[in-house]
């Protein structure tokens, strides 16, 4: 039986805020994918793409994954290109249901410009250009990992979560 919830989506979507609060509501252990790298790493994320180069990153993410996919009762933050490869998707299916939270480009603009520099994919002249092809190109991966799906653009954090616990009771194949 999957006893974890693995959150997926592009940055800004809520998955950090979304997991700590459905982590709190179900009693389960939060843990933010990123935070991991970083801690695995010794330094920021936006220093690893900085001196290291994204493909480094993606291959620290591929380790974090392999790890968390281990755990048992956790609430899992991924990153937002985690969906990108295919062996961190089936390593994650084996013990979490996939949530998919999505919002507006707008919205995703908007909250990821109070990030400021920590936002490595981001930091380029037209960032809501960037949001918006990020997004058609990642949208097939998140919407094949996905095995629920919340639009965050008009909820709050707790109404997000509330809505996820609301999903999992209606579906038979998942469980608490």
């Amino acid at each position: 039986m999957k006893t974890n919830i693995a959150l997926i989506g592009f940055m800004g979507t809520g998955k950090t805020a979304v997991g700590k609060a459905l982590a709190r509501k179900l009693n389960k252990k939060f843990v933010e994918m990123d935070a991991l790298i970083e801690h695995k790493a010794g330094k920021p994320i936006p220093d690893i793409f900085r001196q290291d180069g994204e493909i480094a990153f993606r291959e620290l993410e591929i380790e974090a994954v392999k790890e968390i996919s281990r755990g048992e009762n956790l609430v899992i933050a991924c990153g937002g290109g985690v969906v990108l490869n295919k062996i961190n998707i089936d390593r994650l299916r084996t013990g979490s249901v996939m949530v998919y939270l999505t919002a507006s480009p707008g919205v995703i603009m908007k909250r990821t410009l109070k990030d400021g520099d920590t936002r490595p994919l981001l930091k380029v002249p037209d960032m809501a250009g960037q949001i918006r092809e990020l997004l058609k190109f990642r949208r097939p991966f998140y919407e094949r990992a996905a095995d629920i799906k919340v639009n965050t653009s008009r909820l709050d954090v707790d109404a997000v979560a509330e809505q996820i616990v609301s999903r999992f009771r209606e579906n038979e194949g998942f469980s608490l």
